[in-house]
Formats: C-alpha cells, structure tokens, sequence
C-alpha cells in the first residue's frame, strides 16, 4: 500500500510499504480522511517523533476492509472514526478508567503505524461506527469533538449558566456547541479573528468578543451582569488567554485548560489572586476517554453529528491534500499563520 512515511526531520515521502493484516481482535480500516493535528507538525517538521521510519495520522475515518477473528461488533462495510489511544488495560489508572492517564500506553500514528496510509488497523474498540447521516470528513473530526467534550465535562457542568471559550478554533467550537447542547444558558466565544467570532455565532453562541477591542473586557463583563462566568475554558494553550481565564471567571466558578501550552507561563501575584479572592477552582483536561473504553464522549460524537446538534461547517477545513502531496501539506506549516483551518488528508486520491 501507499502511505506518508518520516523518515528523519523535515523527511516524510510518499512510498509503498506492506499492507497489514488484522490480527485476532483487529479490524483492517481503509482510510478515507486523516486531519492533520498540531501535534503532528512537530513531529515532521521537528525532531517530536518516536522512531524512524514512522507513519503518523490518528484523525482518521474510513471503512472495515477486513476483521480478524473474534470481532464481533464491526463488519467489512461499516463506516468508522478512529480512536487513536491504545491503553494498557492492566494499570491502575486504567483499572480505574482513567485510561487518558495511563502510562504504558500506545497510541496509533505516533507509537505504533497509523492513518496518513491507505490502510491501517486498530483494536475493535478503537474503532466507532457511524451513521450513514454523517459524513467521512466529520468522521475525520471524532477526535477533537470528543476532546471538547472531554474538557468540558473535567468541570461538574450544570445547565442554565456562562460559558465562556476563550480561542475560536475547532477545539473551542466544539466545546461551545457541547456547552450548548448540554443547556447553557449563555455561551461566549473569545478570539482575535472576526471569522472565528462570526463562526461561533453561525454555529449557536450567543456572542463573540474581540481581544484586541481595548473594552473587551467591559463587553464580556456586560455579557455577565458584571459577575464573570460560571465556566471558563481555555482551548488556545496561549499565555494572553491563560491569563485572562483567571480575570473572567466569576466566584466560585470552574476553569479548566483545555488547550496545551507551548512556552514557559507565570502570574503576577494580582494574577495568582484572583484564584484565592474567587475561590474557583481549576484544572486541566487530557484527551478524551471515559469508562467503558473509549467512552460517551465517541458515543454521543457519533450521536449528536447524526442528529445535527453537533454542528459541522466547511470551514473547519482548510484543504483537503492528496496523500500522494502529503510533503506539499507539512511544508504549510513551516509559514506561520499560512494554515488557518484542519487539513485533511486524502487516501484516496
């Protein structure tokens, strides 16, 4: 088969390597869409990856090709999202459920070979099915929608409060339309660009506040009644937003990092305070898993896309890329601010 292999830094070609085969508990998926991840820009474009030769892509839909022996749930045909965490089972985090934690994990498309392939396999569990309603290129986006979801729920959410998201891009549209759907009664979306603002209103938020307005914070104050957010999630992993997460949040409110930061960040003591005067409580959320593995959050992904709540717009992506030019779509990368959007790779093509 063909498939996108790194071979060293700024090295990924386009060859022909050996199609897998299932093995007992396996199915064999041929992939239709891979979104390339930031996680994944490091990784080529870096010095981020495991070994050499590798193949990344853990974003992935496509169909069952071919099941090992002892699957039961999937059959050739069946339409899937996959699920990139390969857990242990064995840990006591995984004993728990907390399997986002556990320590011996693998992981398809960083450990072990994954999707920017024509084919790949997975262990029956990692592979949710889905409607025909909903399309290959939302499968595509399993992993970040549950990603929100899982951020969201890390905070005891109850309806009928405000919601703050502070970053526009997919990870925070999703958060919004969970907090949504789960009933807030306001939503807030925090960004630095006018189309992302416009886009969390197309999608269902109630408003979006500009950062670089100089009364931004007298905008969403008024958002509030003056009182703040009953929760706040950030989704930029940006020190700005970081930040400000701890200036919105209103007493006793929740704050949760969703986003992963990429530079060293510290606070004033004014910062620090607003935590202790506040008394919120805050915390970080690590990818998207739940007991029974992988969890409600692929569930009710696969759900809420089939009925339309979950709302998906063409915007989320920025362009699809033949696998075959999967060098051309990581050389994007390399011009900051020059992919706005998920590319998605192509297997077919």
């Amino acid at each position: 088969m063909k498939a996108g292999v790194v071979h060293a830094r700024e090295d990924i070609r386009y060859e022909e390597i050996e199609k897998p085969a299932p093995k007992k508990g396996h199915v064999l998926i041929k992939v239709k869409y891979t979104g390339i991840c930031g996680s994944d820009v490091p990784r080529v474009n870096g010095d981020a990856c495991h070994y050499y030769p590798n193949v990344l892509g853990h974003e992935f839909s496509g169909t069952v090709e071919e099941v090992g022996e002892g699957v039961s749930r999937l059959k050739p045909g069946d339409r899937v999202a996959g699920v990139p965490l390969v857990p242990c089972m064995e840990c006591e985090d995984c004993q728990k459920g907390n399997y986002s934690l556990c320590r011996h994990y693998s992981f398809i498309g960083s450990r072990e070979f994954g999707s920017f392939a024509e084919y790949v396999t997975a262990p029956e569990a990692n592979a949710v099915k889905f409607a025909p309603e909903v399309s290959f290129e939302q499968g595509a986006f399993f992993e970040p929608a549950t990603v929100a979801l899982h951020g969201l729920e890390r905070l005891p959410f109850e309806g009928g409060k405000t919601v703050a998201i502070l970053g526009g891009g997919t990870i925070g549209m999703f958060v919004m339309q969970w907090a949504k759907i789960f009933g807030a009664k306001t939503t807030v979306v925090f960004d630095i660009a006018p189309e992302r603002l416009e886009l969390g209103k197309r999608l269902g938020a109630t408003a979006g506040v500009n950062t670089l307005d100089k009364d931004f914070m007298d905008q969403a104050m008024k958002l509030t009644d003056g009182k703040g957010f009953d929760y706040v999630y950030e989704t930029a992993g940006n020190t700005v937003t970081m930040k400000m997460a701890f200036a919105l949040a209103a007493n006793k409110a929740g704050v949760c990092f969703i986003g992963t930061p990429t530079k060293e960040l510290s606070f004033s003591v004014d910062e620090w305070e607003n935590m202790n005067r506040k008394e919120f409580n805050l915390t970080g959320s690590w990818m998207s898993y739940s007991a029974p593995f992988p969890g409600h959050e692929w569930e009710l992904t696969s759900h809420y896309f089939k009925t339309g709540a979950l709302k998906f717009d063409e915007s989320f992506i920025f362009r699809k890329i033949p696998l075959s030019q999967i060098a051309d779509a990581f050389e994007l990368y390399k011009t900051p601010g020059a992919v706005k959007g998920k590319i998605l790779i192509d297997s077919e093509l």
